[in-house]
């Protein structure tokens, strides 16, 4: 399996991140040094092009690469859109393409020791195993994530992320998927926390009154109110249809009724 990562965006209206990968990304990019990830990450230009990417050259291999950022990607600023380029330029039977957007680290953390264990806000990107083929934002989507392309081409995916909390998921510029982080009908659980919450120390006071309804204290009855009037009254209008049999019992023996050979008529 090749893999080649092309150009990854993250932009708001505070924080731009480019990377083009048209130079070397030593020093600049920080491979994690944890025994889990052996793969090893070269800069390679694309079959039949002259664009440049980030190469994941060995199959069967894990693989975990570190950008800091210099600033930290809020919503609270506005509109967030990261993207980036892939080119499974052998396929992909099993394995993923993301990217993780970490959350602030503990102190002391460095890039080196990233794995599947840091935190991270979102999981984005295309993700495939047998018949499990999907591309989405990951925590827990209720909903299936649009499938990754199969071919060997260069896709661009976007994840748009709004401040009312929306999320547009795009694949060479098309929209495939709008959710909403805090419906849980798209997300289980949802990625933002609920702004209440069921109180666990809640407790139902001693003199609580499970009545759904009461009596109105301040009804009073009509003037021409009839205490004898009949709950019901026969339907002036009703007719009998054709056919209508007065003297038809109610019930009819069951022609299909048969005695139980042990039936005492005793």
């Amino acid at each position: 399996m090749e893999i080649i990562v092309e150009n990854i965006r993250a932009n708001s209206d505070d924080v731009m991140f480019y990377e083009p990968f048209d130079e070397s990304f030593e020093g600049r990019w920080i491979v994690s040094e944890k025994d889990d990830y052996q793969g090893i990450w070269k800069l390679s230009k694309s079959e039949g092009h002259d664009d440049h990417g980030l190469l994941v050259s060995e199959k069967a291999k894990k693989y975990a690469i570190v950008k800091e950022l210099d600033n930290v990607v809020s919503l609270k600023g506005g509109t967030v859109v990261l993207q980036f380029e892939v080119r499974l330029q052998n396929g992909l039977e099993c394995g993923g393409a993301y990217l993780k957007y970490l959350r602030p680290q503990e102190v002391g953390w460095k890039p080196k020791e990233f794995d599947n264990e840091s935190p991270y806000s979102i999981m984005f990107g295309p993700d495939k195993c047998g018949s499990t083929n999907k591309r989405g934002v990951c925590r827990a989507p209720s909903q299936v994530p649009p499938s990754v392309p199969s071919d060997k081409l260069s896709h661009l995916y976007t994840a748009i992320l709004k401040p009312d909390n929306e999320l547009e998921i795009l694949i060479d510029g098309e929209e495939k998927k709008k959710v909403n982080f805090l419906s849980s009908e798209d997300f289980e659980p949802t990625l933002i926390p609920p702004k209440t919450i069921p109180d666990p120390d809640d407790k139902k006071p001693e003199d609580w009154d499970e009545q759904a309804k009461i009596p109105d204290p301040e009804a009073v009855k009509p003037d021409d109110w009839d205490e004898n009037a009949p709950m019901e009254i026969e339907d002036e209008d009703a007719v009998k249809p054709e056919g209508w049999l007065d003297d038809e019992p109610e019930e009819i023996d069951d022609p299909d009724a048969s005695k139980p050979e042990d039936w005492d008529d005793e």
